[in-house]
Formats: C-alpha cells, sequence, structure tokens
C-alpha cells in the first residue's frame, strides 16, 4: 500500500499520507510522494483546490523520529523541505483537513496550507520543542503570519498542545468540523472555492503571498498587475450578470 494516496472528488484532488500505525508521520519516501502529488495537481488543469489529511484518525504527528534515528534523512537548507512540499509555492489553493495530532513537521504541513479545517479532536503543537529538533519547514514563518507574532511565540518556545476550540478562537483554524468530519467540511469548501471565476481568484490568493517580499507600494503596484488580466478575462462579466440582478443581498448561487 502507497504511503500517499491521491483522489479526485470532481474538481478536487485529495492527498491522504497513509502511515496511520505512525501517525502519519512522515519519512523520506513519504516526503517525496507528497512533492510529486502536489505538483501533479498544481498542473493538472482540471483540478482546482487541494486537500491534505491523513488516514486512520491522525493530520500527521511530524518527521519519523524512528527512521531518522536509525537512517538520518539527507539534509539540505536549500534542498526541498523535509516534509515534502512545504517549500512550493502553489498556484492553485489546498486545504488541510485536520483529525487528531498535527503537530511538529505536521503542523508545518498544516500551516503550508491555504486554510485549515480542524475536527473537535484536532490537537496542533510544536511537540519536536522536547526533542531539540528544530522547526525547518515553515513553522516559524508561517505561524506568525498566521496566528501573530505573540501566539506563535507561546506554540513555539513552550510546545504546548493547542486543541480546536483555541486553534479556530486564534485563527490557527479557518473552520470547525465535528470529529470524523474534517474531511466532509474540506470538501464542502472546496467545491466553493472551485465553484467561483479561478483566474482572478488565483491572482487574489498570489498576491497575498507575494506582497509578503514587497513594501507596500510595490506590493500595491503587483496587486494591480495580477489583477489586470482576471478583470478583464472575468470581471467584466461578473460586473454585468451582477447588472442584470444576479447575486442579489450576498448570494453566491448566482
Amino acid at each position: 500500500m502507497s504511503k500517499v494516496l491521491v483522489e479526485r472528488r470532481g474538481q478536487t484532488t485529495i492527498v491522504t499520507i497513509n502511515r496511520a500505525e505512525r501517525r502519519n508521520a512522515v519519512d523520506t519516501e513519504t516526503a517525496d510522494l507528497l512533492r510529486s502529488a502536489f505538483a501533479a495537481f498544481d498542473a493538472d488543469h482540471d483540478a482546482r483546490v487541494a486537500i491534505l489529511t491523513g488516514a486512520g484518525g491522525a493530520f500527521c504527528a511530524g518527521y519519523d523520529l524512528h527512521s531518522v534515528s536509525t537512517s538520518p534523512p539527507p539534509y539540505e537548507a536549500h534542498g526541498p523541505g523535509p516534509m515534502g512540499p512545504t517549500r512550493m509555492l502553489l498556484c492553485k489553493p489546498v486545504i488541510a483537513a485536520v483529525e487528531g495530532y498535527a503537530v511538529a513537521g505536521g503542523l508545518e504541513l498544516a500551516l503550508w496550507c491555504d486554510l485549515r479545517v480542524a475536527a473537535a479532536n484536532a490537537v496542533f503543537g510544536v511537540f519536536c520543542r522536547r526533542w531539540g529538533v528544530p522547526l525547518i519547514d515553515g513553522g516559524t514563518v508561517r505561524l506568525p503570519r498566521i496566528v501573530g507574532q505573540g501566539r506563535a511565540l507561546d506554540m513555539i518556545l513552550t510546545g504546548r498542545p493547542v486543541a480546536a476550540e483555541e486553534a479556530l478562537a486564534i485563527g490557527l483554524a479557518n473552520r470547525a468540523a465535528p470529529e470524523g468530519g474534517a474531511l466532509d467540511e474540506a470538501l464542502r469548501l472546496a467545491e466553493m472555492i472551485a465553484s467561483f471565476p479561478q483566474m482572478c481568484m488565483r491572482a487574489d490568493r498570489m498576491s497575498s503571498y507575494k506582497q509578503w517580499d514587497s513594501d507596500l507600494v510595490e506590493a500595491l503596484r503587483a496587486e494591480a498587475v495580477r489583477g489586470e488580466g482576471p478583470l478583464n478575462a472575468e470581471g467584466l462579466a461578473g460586473a454585468s450578470r451582477f447588472a442584470g440582478g444576479a447575486g442579489r443581498a450576498g448570494r453566491f448561487d448566482g
């Protein structure tokens, strides 16, 4: 059985870490499979949204320290992320469907995703703090950008567990779901995102990521440049639909 499963449901690609016996901890082979799966998703014209999840009631417990203790993986600071896709910036959105533990490198995988759906039993945390393993897959960069510096340092310095309710309150999770329901909620969210004009959505998404690299003036200019194509290709037609009566009272179904 493959350590990573890939499934298509309509316009959504579901990528599942399939190592339940290790709480979906990632080893070198799994990392390679995750990178390949998301590269294929990004290149697939018919796939609009991806979901990353884990098998057997856990999201991901981080890097597999059992494999490190017996066979340390090759690591290059300028190479790919040890957890897989964490140093990739895709052109399309990814949603994390989190059941159980998303800790250490598993937290970093969840942070790499655009949105996070947390089941009631979800637990986030920098659990690698106790083992002297640093965050090298984006944790020290993405966590402060998502929850703010103070909250991020509370998690990074203490390594404490953060349950689903707190994760939702601080913005670490975007949606809540009952235990066992994270994937279903992520699928509903993916279907909504896939229904929108894609060129516009992707341009806005990319601008939100790229603006961190620029000062305000440069970021605003880049936003305008990225928006020109979607405005002409999709925005004018959308404005005509609105003028014709669609979307009244905030409706999204017309």
